[in-house]
């Protein structure tokens, strides 16, 4: 089924002008769209082999479009991470369980810190070294505990950033211009003058 419209005048040069100029534009696309290199993010090799219970340094990447040892750091909280990941809802969430961890991760290690030197604090006290008060009992449990919360922290941590960046490279592509092709003619000619005015017809495919 075809659908057709009828312009004169100044109208029918108007849309002369703009449909050729889109249609350029749109030819050209193409040709760009293969020339560009897939836009995805790579961590280091060293950071992309990192498994549960990993260390919890720093990761590095390269952001999309770069090559060669250009790597960035993330951030602690993978915060230099963050504005490449924008619109990508599902990758935004990986990225904010990390920096969670992460968030853990610190107060975990001030805790521990904090219980240590509290413990310490204690030996000398009284004058007479101590080592078994029941402050220090009290320190040494929170030191464990810290420990062990540690073990659990760590357990996904290095999992969730991977994940955020896999969600990245892995979403399709945004289908920019979709309106566009199907509200473009399909055809485009010259109709027969009516009281001395030419006439631009456009055609659908409906």
């Amino acid at each position: 089924m075809t659908a057709s419209i009828r312009y004169s005048g100044s109208v029918a040069r108007w849309l002369t002008v703009s449909c050729l100029a889109v249609g350029l534009s749109l030819t050209g696309r193409p040709v760009l769209a293969q020339q560009a290199s897939p836009a995805t993010i790579r961590l280091l090799p060293e950071d992309e082999e990192r498994g549960q219970y990993g260390h919890q340094q720093n990761f590095y990447f390269l952001a999309p479009g770069k090559t060669g040892e250009d790597y960035q750091s993330a951030g602690f909280f993978g915060q230099r991470l963050r504005p490449y990941l924008a619109g990508n809802t599902q990758a935004l969430r990986e990225l904010d369980k990390y920096k969670r961890q992460k968030t853990f991760y610190l107060v975990d290690k001030v805790v521990l810190v904090g219980s240590l030197g509290y413990y310490a604090s204690q030996v000398f006290a009284h004058g007479d070294p101590v080592y078994f008060s029941s402050n220090q009992q009290v320190a040494a449990g929170v030191a464990v505990a810290s420990l062990l919360a540690t073990i659990f922290i760590n357990h996904h941590t290095n999992e969730y950033i991977k994940q955020s960046i896999d969600e990245y490279n892995t979403q399709p592509p945004a289908k920019h211009g979709a309106v566009w092709p199907r509200l473009r003619p399909t055809s485009i000619g010259v109709a027969p003058a009516v009281a001395g005015q030419p006439l631009l017809a456009l055609r659908w495919q409906l």
